[in-house]
């Protein structure tokens, strides 16, 4: 089966190469197709705190598949993982979903906080963050996940 995805908009950013950490030092507009979108296409949307954003990692296209198992970001410190174990851009499906803070939204353009996407960066979709769909019950990762993370927003 095949499956054709459309984007509905693109990134725009000064942020060109895809490092790994200082996200949150981003700002970021998501400009959506206006020959596809009309003007209340985010109407609403500016109503909440976040947005879950869905894009392509269009710079990983020449990279092989990661299909199995590695170390994260290469590092032999932490424990090999599973793909789907971990959030690298190397995936199957190239997919990239982020959790990102709702500055602004000026007709068919909405401004991000926080958005760990390049600039051209297709997007597939836009969801607005609601508790009710926040993980229930207790929350857990691996140690290497948080050391993973502890400068990925912030430097």
């Amino acid at each position: 089966m095949n499956i054709t995805v459309t984007p509905i908009g693109h990134v725009r950013t000064t942020r060109a190469d895809p490092t790994d950490n200082n996200w949150d030092a981003e700002t970021t507009r998501i400009e959506l197709d206006a020959t596809c979108f009309a003007g209340d296409a985010l109407l609403g949307l500016d109503s909440f705190s976040h947005v879950e954003v869905l894009y392509w990692f269009h710079h990983a296209e020449a990279a092989t598949p990661t299909l199995g198992a590695r170390h994260p970001r290469g590092n032999t410190d932490w424990p090999l993982a599973g793909i789907f174990a971990q959030r690298g851009k190397n995936r199957p499906n190239r997919i990239g979903l982020t959790i990102c803070e709702v500055l602004r939204v000026d007709s068919t353009t909405i401004h991000v906080k926080g958005l760990d996407a390049i600039d051209g960066t297709p997007v597939i979709d836009l969801k607005p963050w609601m508790s009710g769909f926040a993980p229930r019950g207790e929350i857990r990762e691996p140690r290497w996940a948080h050391e993973l993370m502890s400068g990925y927003w912030k430097s």
